[in-house]
């Protein structure tokens, strides 16, 4: 297939494909499905959209190796802030009818939309990063983010001068969480007497993932307080926690999901960011569209951990350099001897 990469970027999804009658006046789902099915990828995003400098943008870049590499289209389709499963479920349907294979939805939010637009569409790959839900035609991309999050801590506690640092959330959930709780466990491992402050921007409001501003609000709140180096999940928020830390002088900024340092748009901020956690979403996109491509059809759940490379620490601008040894260490304590980094706070 040639290469088209097209955005379009919804946030209520245009009505689902009409349904061409049959030369004996039937027609269905499937069979509409089977007549698209060279149509390419399928890729959903979480809210914030393709441009987040994080979670998404790692996904697309998924996307994008496969285009390259591949040579299959990809159509994106983007959420908004408030949504309702029906309209990602009209969004899945959309891609599904419209004979994309895989079809990913990328984002725990989608977990009950995936579930029903599957069992609609049996002969199609549904992926979803961050989420499980039932079906023997989805796979599900789960990540060991504690795992990482304790590489953070480690740095984060090795790097402090204040002896203060901080940890914010965009949506207080279990996944939110996981990165909480190994961040924490990593910096109490390597010295308990340092303080750590733990906020989260929303309780239950997926806008904690798309809301700039009240990050940056949060991170200014640390500072003040003398916490000099803050570890933000918060997907786009993150942004402002970065840009807000960059202008004080001796913190730093710890990112996540991508390699932040290494954003176009967070360009001016990349002295500030000390590290990142980087969640391999894009290679396991990739590896989900390559096994389709191939003729497979996977399913099931897979974690993407620290052994295999699926969570990492980024060494980008040479800040953590001077500690490597430190977090070598930490590594070979999870991943050859077994350490338990938590899941929970």
């Amino acid at each position: 297939m040639r290469r088209v990469t097209k955005l379009a970027a919804t946030v209520a999804v245009t009505a689902v494909l009409t349904l061409t009658a049959s030369a004996c006046g039937e027609s269905s789902t499937e069979d509409n499905a089977d007549e698209n099915k060279e149509a390419g990828v399928g890729i959903a995003f979480d809210v914030g959209g393709r441009d987040d400098h994080s979670f998404n943008e790692s996904a697309a870049r998924g996307a994008d190796q496969a285009a390259d590499e591949l040579g299959v289209d990809v159509e994106f389709m983007t959420a908004g802030n408030g949504e309702t499963d029906a309209e990602r479920v009209q969004r899945l349907t959309t891609l599904a009818e419209g004979g994309y294979n895989p079809v990913i939805a990328v984002g725990y939010l989608y977990a009950g939309a995936v579930e029903q637009v599957a069992a609609d569409y049996p002969d199609t790959t549904f992926g979803i990063v961050d989420g499980a839900p039932e079906g023997d035609n989805v796979y599900s991309m789960l990540f060991a983010e504690n795992e990482g999050s304790y590489l953070a801590g480690v740095a984060a506690a090795l790097k402090t001068e204040t002896d203060h640092v901080g940890f914010i959330g965009g949506v207080n959930n279990p996944l939110i969480q996981k990165f909480e709780a190994g961040f924490v466990q990593g910096v109490q491992d390597t010295n308990p007497d340092i303080e750590i402050d733990v906020e989260y921007l929303y309780e239950n409001d997926d806008a904690g993932f798309n809301d700039v501003a009240r990050a940056r609000d949060k991170a200014n709140g640390m500072l003040s307080r003398d916490v000099d180096i803050i570890y933000t999940a918060a997907g786009q928020s993150g942004a402002g926690a970065i840009e807000e830390v960059a202008g004080t002088e001796g913190a730093w900024a710890i990112g996540v999901d991508s390699d932040q340092y290494q954003q176009p748009g967070l360009a001016e901020y990349q002295d500030s960011i000390l590290t990142s956690v980087v969640k391999g979403v894009d290679t396991a996109v990739f590896d989900l569209i390559q096994q389709v491509e191939n003729g497979d059809a996977p399913s099931g759940v897979h974690e993407y951990n620290l052994a295999e490379g699926g969570v990492s620490l980024a060494t980008s601008g040479g800040f953590i350099d001077d500690i490597s040894a430190e977090i070598d260490e930490a590594t070979q304590r999870i991943v050859d001897e077994g350490y338990e980094v938590n899941e929970t706070p």
